[in-house]
């Protein structure tokens, strides 16, 4: 651990647990979070909370593609948590009372990094940007509605794809014309905020969708 003035940077999940517990069990007024997957922080922080907090999460369309993850969003929606979605880039953040902010680093160590963030002026930079991405962000049921037939489809375009299959034999074997094969093809690709089809592959399986 590495500790410069109020920011403390930890490695790996199990340091980050017990070096913010006590944080979470502070917090009394809200809990924001920003992610591009279900990685990146537990599904279960959120539960050492006190029931009076308010919960706002904000996701990557790419989030949505993994039914079990989709799933979860809704149970969250169902008692009262904010989830919206984003097409812009974010950074992954969990913010506590709009004080504190933990900020994922990279996994250039084996470990990934989270930095522990207090100093007032960067936490409040911070949640600027959070709110600014909120704000813009679409609704967690829109867009889940809008990406439904798509994420029924993923499993089975990305196997096309990574089979090599030309766009006519696997919309072929997905029953659908080689148009609208393309367009899903196209629209997965954004979803997953990749520029080729190579990438789309490589996001897919970080995401653990193939």
């Amino acid at each position: 651990m590495a500790q410069t003035q109020s920011v403390t940077v930890v490695r790996g999940h199990q340091e980050l647990t017990e070096r913010t517990a006590h944080l979470y069990a502070a917090a009394t007024t809200s809990f924001d979070c920003a992610a591009k997957d279900h990685v990146t922080w537990h599904n279960g922080r959120h539960s050492r909370l006190a029931p009076t907090v308010a919960l706002r999460k904000l996701y990557r369309p790419s989030a949505l593609l993994d039914p079990s993850l989709s799933q979860h969003l809704h149970t969250m929606v169902e008692r009262g948590a904010g989830v919206r979605i984003s097409d812009e880039e974010i950074t992954e953040t969990i913010i506590l009372d709009r004080r504190v902010a933990i900020l994922a680093g990279d996994t250039s160590h084996g470990l990934r990094s989270y930095s522990i963030v207090t100093v007032p002026e960067v936490v409040h930079g911070v949640v600027s940007l959070f709110d600014a991405i909120w704000r813009a962000a679409t609704e967690f049921a829109v867009y889940d509605r809008d990406l439904d037939e798509l994420r029924r489809l993923a499993p089975r375009i990305l196997d096309q794809l990574n089979t090599g299959a030309t766009d006519e034999s696997a919309a072929r074997v997905l029953g659908l014309s080689v148009r609208t094969y393309r367009r899903r093809v196209a629209e997965l690709m954004t979803a997953l905020g990749a520029s080729s089809r190579f990438q789309a592959g490589a996001r897919a399986q970080e995401l653990g969708l193939i």
